[in-house]
């Protein structure tokens, strides 16, 4: 699903991945981070496809935002999981966003 974003300015968190092969916790984990991220102050949305190659592009309100969740403790602790099981690679980027347009909306 394409997230309904606001008004521009904001900003998006591009996380791009690759997959170990071990799955232990790994849905479970990842269902649990759109939840607590959901419920972080900032919060705008997200949208994420996996075809080998895995992006999730949350949005944010604010750097604010972003540096808190960065922090939030179940997070910290799903990175390190991420960095010691799941992923074989990742690249997080940051991005203001400026402006958008879409079809339909």
């Amino acid at each position: 699903m394409i997230a309904n974003t606001p008004a521009t300015p904001y900003y998006a968190v591009i996380f791009s991945n690759m997959r170990t092969e071990i799955e232990e916790g790994y849905a479970e984990t990842s269902i649990e981070m759109v939840s607590l991220a959901e419920a972080q102050e900032g919060y705008l949305g997200q949208e994420s496809v996996r075809d080998g190659l895995g992006i999730t592009i949350s949005y944010w309100a604010n750097l604010d935002a972003i540096r808190k969740w960065k922090q939030q403790t179940d997070h910290l602790l799903a990175q390190r999981m991420g960095r010691e099981k799941w992923y074989s690679a990742y690249k997080t980027r940051i991005c203001l966003v400026e402006r958008d347009y879409g079809f339909p909306f």
